[in-house]
Formats: C-alpha cells, sequence, structure tokens
C-alpha cells in the first residue's frame, strides 16, 4: 500500500483509480463513496499491522462506464495506470497518475453533451470588482472579464459554468452563493499563491506564444487576468494532454445579453425540464434542428443568453432572414455540414 499512499497524497481530494491487474481499485474513503455512487461492493482487504481497509473496485476495460458516473456526482477523479508490463517490472509495477477528469475538465464523449458547452470558471474578488474567467477545453473557447461585485451571482446563472475555481482564502459566502444558484456547481479550492497577477499574466502569454496580451484587448483587466491565469493553471496541473488548442483568449462583454436566471430558465424551461431537469420537453428540444455539434451549442447559447443591443439583435436577424429566403442555398448548406465534424 505504500506506492498507494504516495500517490494518493499527491491527489488528496480526488477519487484515485489506482489500476492493478485487471481491476481498477479504490481503498479507503475512496471506496466508500464509489461503493455509493457506483453501486459496486464494498469488500476489504488486509493491511498488515495497520489492519483491513475498505476496497471497492471495477474491471478496467468497463472505466467508460464508471468514470462518467463519478464525475456526474460532483467528484474529480485521478486515473492511475500502470506504465510497465507487469512480465518485465523489477518489484512493484509502476504507476503514474495519466489523467484527472473533474466536472470542468473533461474530453470523453462519454461525459460531454456536444451540444452543450462544459465551462469551467474561475472567480477573483479584488474590492468592488470581481475578475471571471471561463473556458471549454474541449472547444478551445477562452473569455475574460470583470464585473462589480454584486452581479457574481447573475453571471453564474448565465453562464452556467460545471465548476468554479476560487481561492482557499475566499470567505464561504462565496462558496454559499454558488450552492444557492446550483448545487451541482463543482466548487474547487485552489492554493492562495495561484492567485497572482504577474504569474498569472506570464502563463497567458507563454501559453499564447506571444509578447503580451494588447493583441487580445484584455490587458486592462488585472482581477481578470488573474482568474484566467487560475484556469490556464488548473488545466495545466489537470491534463496530460497537449493544450495547444488554446491559443487564445476574447474579452467577454456581459452587457450584450440578457441575463436569465435559473429560476427563469426553469420555470420556462428553456433548456431543462421541470419535471426531471432532462432535455427532453425543454423548448430548445423542440427547436433544435441543428445538423452539426457546433451549431447545437451555438443555438444554445443564443437563447440562453439573449441580445438586448439592437444593433446586434438586427445584424442576427438580417442573417437569419437571409437563409430563410434563400431555400436553395440554405439546401446546399445543410448537406455539406452534416459531412463536417466538430471544427471546434
Amino acid at each position: 500500500m505504500a506506492q498507494y499512499s504516495e500517490i494518493k497524497q499527491a491527489h488528496p481530494d480526488m477519487i484515485l483509480l489506482f489500476r492493478m491487474g485487471d481491476f481498477f481499485e479504490t481503498f479507503e474513503e475512496d471506496a466508500k463513496i464509489a461503493a455509493k455512487v457506483l453501486g459496486i461492493t464494498l469488500t476489504k482487504r488486509s493491511n498488515g499491522a495497520a489492519g483491513d481497509v475498505p476496497l471497492a473496485g471495477f474491471p478496467h476495460h468497463a472505466i467508460d462506464t464508471y468514470l462518467p458516473k463519478l464525475v456526474r456526482a460532483g467528484y474529480r477523479v485521478a486515473v492511475c495506470e500502470q506504465v510497465e508490463n507487469p512480465k518485465f517490472a523489477k518489484g512493484i509495477v509502476k504507476r503514474e497518475v495519466i489523467e484527472v477528469v473533474t466536472p470542468g475538465v473533461a474530453f470523453s464523449d462519454k461525459l460531454l453533451d456536444h451540444k452543450k458547452n462544459n465551462y469551467l470558471m474561475a472567480i477573483y474578488l479584488r474590492d468592488n470588482v470581481t475578475g471571471i474567467s471561463f473556458c471549454d477545453i474541449s472547444t478551445g473557447e477562452f473569455y475574460v472579464y470583470e464585473i462589480q461585485s454584486p452581479f457574481i451571482q447573475q453571471q453564474i446563472e448565465s453562464i452556467s459554468p460545471s465548476e468554479i475555481l476560487i481561492p482557499k482564502k475566499e470567505k464561504e459566502f462565496l462558496t454559499r452563493l454558488i450552492q444557492k444558484v446550483n448545487p451541482s456547481i463543482r466548487v474547487t479550492k485552489l492554493d492562495d499563491w495561484i492567485f497572482n497577477y504577474e504569474y498569472a499574466k506570464d502563463l497567458l502569454i507563454m501559453q499564447f506564444k506571444t509578447v503580451n496580451l494588447k493583441g487580445y484587448g484584455v490587458e486592462g483587466f488585472t482581477a481578470g487576468i488573474i482568474a484566467a491565469g487560475t484556469v490556464l493553471n488548473y488545466l495545466q496541473e489537470t491534463q496530460k494532454a497537449n493544450l495547444s488548442h488554446l491559443n487564445r483568449i476574447s474579452a467577454y462583454n456581459p452587457s450584450d445579453y440578457m441575463v436569465l436566471d435559473y429560476s427563469t430558465k426553469r420555470n420556462l424551461e428553456i433548456t431543462f425540464s421541470m419535471f426531471d431537469g432532462g432535455r427532453e420537453g425543454s423548448l430548445i428540444s423542440i427547436i433544435d434542428k441543428t445538423g452539426t455539434a457546433m451549431g447545437g451549442r451555438l443555438l444554445k447559447k443564443w437563447i440562453s443568453s439573449p441580445l438586448i443591443k439592437l444593433e446586434l439583435i438586427l445584424q442576427r436577424q438580417e442573417s437569419v432572414d437571409e437563409l430563410y429566403n434563400q431555400k436553395t442555398l440554405r439546401g446546399k448548406l445543410i448537406e455539406e455540414l452534416k459531412e463536417i465534424g466538430d471544427l471546434e
């Protein structure tokens, strides 16, 4: 158990799936959680003088079935694999965490609804100004902005992230506020040193391979850049994969959109039904005739955050009118788009 304990200590607030032969095993408190969430048998394993420890596991080939269940239940999961062939191992087989999956950081088709963005958000409060950044790692979308602190709840309701990053020192009111908006949002507290302007700026500059952030129109967002750097730091720490597709960041302007709070979305059944919280029976389930995942995500954004500026509304109406009146062109575009994969 020494190897397990060492790896677990490096991932203390995660469920550790520990590969042992043909199984992924969980131990101690992780095993109790896994047994409850996954509906698998909780047993025990002898640990010498330390006594028995709780144990729960499942076949390694079933990970695509069980991993999504843990993440959807709000847990962060570290997947620890054997990184050498047991036949040639000298002593204990080498193991490493090859992937960390969280509610806001996921690539798997089993975890993602391709017609819905899966946002990771970071919030940083600085006096009366709040920096907010949100990113969908699966599409590469990365935004940053600042608001007055009294409007935090509105923005959480508008963006609907799956996971929010905040400093450990942050007062409990922010955690309570997030839980009030939506109890299913995962709140992850990170070390306070990560929320540093110079560190965040350098991290972003290195990621985008540039000399400054002026070209992105975000350089004036001090608190926002701290939030964006926090998002990037979290992605780099959790993902072994290449993040080269995150090659730009954009300023988000919340004043362009109408904020629909959670109660409004629920009562109007815009993107989910009041009956079971699912998509079936909602407005979007009826009007979504999009042929691609990209179109589905865009439509959801449009009806979840309606435009409020007349100029932008008229521009959108002109685009829709053009396609509506040109039936032949519309038909050709639909057929072409059906042959295109998810470019985002």
